[in-house]
């Protein structure tokens, strides 16, 4: 039960990014989005994981190390305050 929660939020963080960047309320390089996909890509990867589905743990492995490196460099290009 309690996975089944924790999975449906990280399909909630993705749709929530997805949805704010074609609201425009978020920018597709901006940290919230990439930390929303790369938190929410990653909860699936790992119950893709344990359930064994490689087709998921491929496309929410790769969303999940793309995202990771999209924020790496949005972060590291950001002016130091």
């Amino acid at each position: 039960m309690i996975g089944q929660i924790v999975s449906l939020l990280g399909a909630a963080m993705i749709l929530a990014a997805f949805a704010a960047q074609q609201a425009k309320r978020l920018p597709s390089d901006g940290a919230a989005y990439l930390l929303l996909n790369f938190g929410g890509s990653a909860i699936l990867t790992y119950f893709a994981i344990a359930a064994g589905s490689w087709g998921l743990i491929a496309l929410e492995g790769s969303w999940a190390v793309i995202s990771l490196v999209s924020l790496v460099k949005a972060m590291s290009a950001r002016p130091a305050s």
